[in-house]
């Protein structure tokens, strides 16, 4: 099958790769109908993220149609259409029946295979989902591949951070970060009735995406954001900030125009090791700080019926598809944002 793998910082290329085998009784084999780039996937790319065998097939964002399934998948049968959380997970352990699937007990990240082991990505003709019963989710007749492939992640992940949040009508929230899944967190903070969303980005275009959903742009180029947030609130503060971006700046700034009591909510990859405030600073400010990866196996099977409804509208993100042979100019054209390119999808 064809697929897009990794061969360096900067480097992935169109490859010839096995056609994916059941190797448990619990797998399925899904033929991917839509595939997304990721903002994560940049990490990979840039070599932010070290480890990852030369070879693996990358990305972790996708629909599809189930064409093969192990003895032990009761579920599922082929020609089922389905979706998946970037993360595989047993559904037995404490923390799937929690609902914090995220943190399975036998998680594994599609896209990531060191030393031999882990999983292949969905950036390919063909998937292998482990523990599919507990992994996979239908995809309803109504709900378009498109659709699936945001649910399985970024739209996921903006509701979880608004959710964490904890947003109030008359609440003055900022999101941080106007890519994918920013103007999903701004939707969400939409859904949840929230008033007054300021949303800060660098790049013109994210922040016209960012005012057409209902946010108030600050270009942090042009103006200071602390200066602007204190401003607007008479000196007070924001009641929230959703950090979308995971950098130590971008953390030092929510930091900075959250209020007394507050509550950041970071659901950015981080990428780096130590926060730019102290336990004492958090103490003296009495923040509430919330962060961590969203357990999209759980939020996603939350959203279907407000995506069904018409609650949340998702499809406006996607700028360009490709098709997947054309995978390599893809990822350059997302890495560079040509073309005010906000979410790129991959068609096999």
């Amino acid at each position: 099958m064809k697929a897009i793998t990794f061969q360096g910082i900067k480097c992935v290329q169109l490859s010839e790769a096995p056609d994916p085998e059941i190797i448990s009784k619990k797998d399925a084999i899904v033929k991917v109908e839509r595939a997304a780039i990721c903002g994560s996937d940049m990490h990979v790319y840039h070599g932010r993220e070290t480890g990852i065998d030369v070879g693996t097939i990358m990305g972790h964002e996708f629909t599809g149609t189930v064409v093969d399934a192990g003895e032990k998948v009761s579920n599922f049968k082929v020609g089922d259409r389905v979706f998946s959380p970037f993360t595989v997970n047993c559904g037995e352990c404490h923390f799937c029946k929690i609902g914090l699937t995220a943190r399975c007990v036998k998680s594994q990240l599609y896209g990531w295979r060191e030393n031999g082991s882990g999983l292949h990505g969905v950036h390919a003709e063909y998937v292998r989902v482990p523990m599919a019963d507990a992994t996979l989710i239908s995809l309803p007749d109504d709900l378009s591949w498109e659709q699936g492939n945001l649910l399985a992640d970024i739209a996921s992940t903006g509701y979880f951070g608004a959710e964490l949040a904890e947003l109030k009508t008359d609440d003055i929230c900022v999101v941080i970060g106007c890519g994918p899944v920013g103007i999903m967190a701004i939707k969400a903070a939409k859904y949840f009735r929230c008033k007054t969303i300021y949303a800060v980005d660098g790049i013109d275009f994210r922040l016209d995406f960012a005012k057409q959903n209902g946010a108030i742009p600050v270009n942090y180029l042009n103006e200071s954001v602390v200066e602007k947030i204190l401003e607007r609130t008479n000196g007070i503060g924001a009641d929230s900030v959703i950090e979308a971006v995971g950098s130590k700046s971008s953390m030092k700034t929510a930091f900075n125009i959250l209020r007394p009591g507050g509550i950041l909510a970071s659901v950015g990859v981080q990428a780096f090791d130590q926060l730019p405030f102290s336990p004492p600073d958090m103490y003296d400010k009495n923040i509430i700080l919330k962060a961590g990866r969203c357990s999209s196996r759980f939020y996603a099977e939350k959203l279907i019926p407000l995506v069904q409804n018409g609650d949340l509208q998702l499809t406006d993100v996607i700028t360009h598809t490709f098709d997947l042979k054309d995978g390599v100019e893809a990822y350059r054209f997302f890495d560079e944002k040509k073309d005010k390119c906000l979410k790129v999808l991959l068609k096999p």
